[in-house]
């Protein structure tokens, strides 16, 4: 295909604002066209999509608030993509990038400041849709600057399986922690304690009473939550923190289908234990970029961190793997790969 070239571009839809359990529906599949050539003077770049991270943070954007996908607009997530035109100084044709695109195959970056150059190609590059990439930086920004943790504390990481969990307990791992993990299967617990090397891990789902689950876990208390459920887990990781504990606010997917979210009850034991507790976005991590992709690298290339991904192929199939997201049986990070390169 010739530079200027319009081209058609399957595209993956909003269908309308998403309230309640997100269903397949919601979305549309849909095929418009697009231009091979990034406008002159505009400093944007045009990509071809390869991989998209099926991530809650789409799920999140389909809800009507500030920045939100406009309805009848592509779905946005984290992506990786390749530069098949330029207008910015910082990027050439051929470029490889990881970072906010949409759900098409072709997608115009106008902003492309935002995305990052992927230096490194001798490691899969679907790795920077996951470890390498937004959910990597998540688990390191929120683990290493929000938490500070130090060696031998207790860790507990909930939705454990998940893109981000499994990256957290990692990291504690190697920081000399001793680290539970939750998740939504027998088969899930077993790898994480197989696979990602965390100490222990329960099932949620079969626990009656996450207070009792906790204190069998952590006798003595909990040190750092690394939050990513909320709701009525939240709640019994109160009554089980140590003093001054910390509590990285990372998500809560319990929430995200609920039109209201449920309410927290144990508010008092921030003070009492003067726990902290704090929420965090990873753009404001995106300085030490850098810094985590380095040691993370190191740890890769020496078997010290694992990866387990689960590869779909084609865009058609990025409804049904949204939505599969909280149906807890996805195994290792999704990822929709479009484009074979």
């Amino acid at each position: 295909m010739a530079k200027g070239e319009e081209v058609s571009n399957k595209q993956v839809l909003l269908r309308d604002y998403v309230y309640g359990p997100l269903k397949e529906t919601d979305m549309v599949l849909s095929t418009g066209t697009v231009h091979l050539k990034a406008p002159q003077g505009s400093k944007a770049i045009l990509v071809k999509n390869i991989y998209l991270a099926c991530e809650p943070y789409s799920r999140k954007m389909m809800m009507k608030g500030d920045n939100a996908i406009e309805p009848g607009s592509a779905i946005t997530g984290f992506g990786v993509a390749k530069v098949l035109d330029s207008d910015h100084p910082d990027f050439k044709e051929g470029d490889f990038v990881w970072g906010i695109t949409r759900w098409e195959e072709y997608s115009l970056i106008k902003n492309p400041e935002s995305m990052f150059k992927i230096h490194n190609t001798d490691v899969p590059l679907s790795y920077y849709t996951g470890i390498l990439g937004m959910p990597g930086l998540t688990a390191y920004a929120g683990f290493f600057e929000v938490c500070s943790p130090k060696k031998g504390e207790y860790v507990f990481v909930s939705s454990a399986f998940g893109a981000v969990g499994q990256i957290v307990g990692q990291f504690a791992k190697l920081m000399g922690c001793y680290v539970v993990g939750s998740a939504g299967s027998d088969d899930k617990v077993d790898l994480l304690k197989k696979k990602f090397g965390f100490d222990e891990a329960f099932n949620y789902k079969k626990e009656h009473d996450l207070d009792a689950a906790l204190k069998r876990y952590f006798p003595n208390g909990t040190d750092i939550y690394f939050e990513n459920v909320g709701g009525i887990m939240l709640d019994a990781v109160l009554l089980n923190m140590r003093q001054h504990g910390r509590i990285a606010v990372c998500g809560m997917i319990s929430q995200h289908n609920l039109e209201h979210s449920e309410g927290v009850h144990n508010l008092t034991y921030f003070t009492s234990k003067r726990i902290r507790m704090e929420g965090f976005m990873v753009f404001d991590y995106y300085h030490l970029y850098p810094k985590f992709v380095d040691l993370t690298l190191q740890f890769i290339k020496e078997g010290k961190m694992v990866v387990m991904e689960n590869i779909i192929e084609g865009l058609e199939s990025g409804p049904s793997a949204l939505v599969s997201l909280y149906d807890g049986n996805v195994v290792g990070k999704e990822v929709l790969c479009i484009s074979h390169e």
